[in-house]
């Protein structure tokens, strides 16, 4: 399945100030960026590096000189993914056996203070008979259970602060999933991306959680379908993910972004009930 993607940032710069962006579609053993194209105006020179792990990649210019400047990212982009049928999965992935990596992603982070949440985490969904069934009633506890409002809340806000409040967006919906699951010992980690039909467009964050040694996608705000999603970073929360981090004196000033599926037989697939999983690698 082939997704077209694009994004365009524009931003007003008073003063000094570094930029590093995290709009990059990823090659991955399931997503191959067939073409890209990345557009600065006026000119500016900038360099791409990956994170520690090398999976995530980051784009960083520093501007000098108070200006306004827009960027434009497009590409073409061949998704696959595996189904998993779930429904005999195993118990869980004793924590000696993850190796380090995977282990990262059972610690609480910044956005997501899974150490806060173990005795509710228990009561709420220890009783699951298998883990995935653990994480799906975790996906929908959160849709059924905190109110999606665009705007609600802000770049401080945490997992603890949207299960308290009962509202946040996907950036929340993700954190609290993340972090419900990290106290039941299941490592979880943040997915953000394009995200095709997400209404109105924009960057999309949601989870994946690591059952039977695949990484499982799930999504709380059920806003898109999951196989319509193109990613363009993990991390242990937002603050590993952002997708514009700026250091300086400077404002955004518009964003736009799209996703659009280029072939025909797209079928959505979204959670609920005794369904199939989805992996992206």
């Amino acid at each position: 399945m082939k997704f077209n993607v694009k994004s365009a940032l524009s931003y007003n710069v008073n003063g000094p100030t570094t930029f590093i962006f995290n709009i990059h579609a990823l090659n991955t053993s399931s997503q191959t960026v067939l073409e890209e194209n990345l557009t600065i105006d006026p000119a500016i020179n900038h360099d791409v590096f990956t994170a520690h792990d090398g999976r995530s990649k980051f784009m960083r210019l520093k501007i000098q000189e108070p200006c306004n400047f827009s960027m434009s990212y497009s590409a073409i982009v061949d998704m696959s993914y595996k189904i998993i049928d779930e429904n005999n999965s195993e118990n869980l992935v004793s924590v000696v056996e993850l190796d380090s990596y995977i282990a990262s992603f059972l610690y609480p982070s910044r956005y997501c203070q899974s150490d806060k949440l173990m005795k509710f985490s228990f009561k709420e969904f220890g009783h699951y008979a298998t883990v995935y069934d653990r994480v799906l009633a975790i996906t929908e506890w959160i849709y059924n259970n905190i109110e999606y409002t665009s705007g609600s809340t802000d770049s401080q806000t945490s997992a603890i602060d949207t299960i308290t409040e009962r509202v946040g967006v996907c950036r929340d919906f993700a954190h609290l999933g993340i972090a419900l699951c990290r106290a039941l010992s299941i490592p979880a980690r943040y997915f953000t991306g394009y995200a095709y039909q997400l209404n109105p467009p924009d960057f999309h964050a949601c989870f994946e959680a690591y059952i039977d040694g695949d990484w499982i996608i799930f999504d709380s705000t059920k806003l898109v379908a999951v196989n319509g999603l193109v990613k363009i970073a993990n991390g242990r929360d937002a603050a590993d993910s952002a997708v514009a981090s700026i250091f300086g004196n400077a404002v955004g000033t518009s964003i736009t972004v799209d996703c659009q599926v280029m072939d025909d037989n797209f079928q959505p697939f979204i959670y609920g009930g005794n369904q199939k999983a989805i992996s992206f690698q």
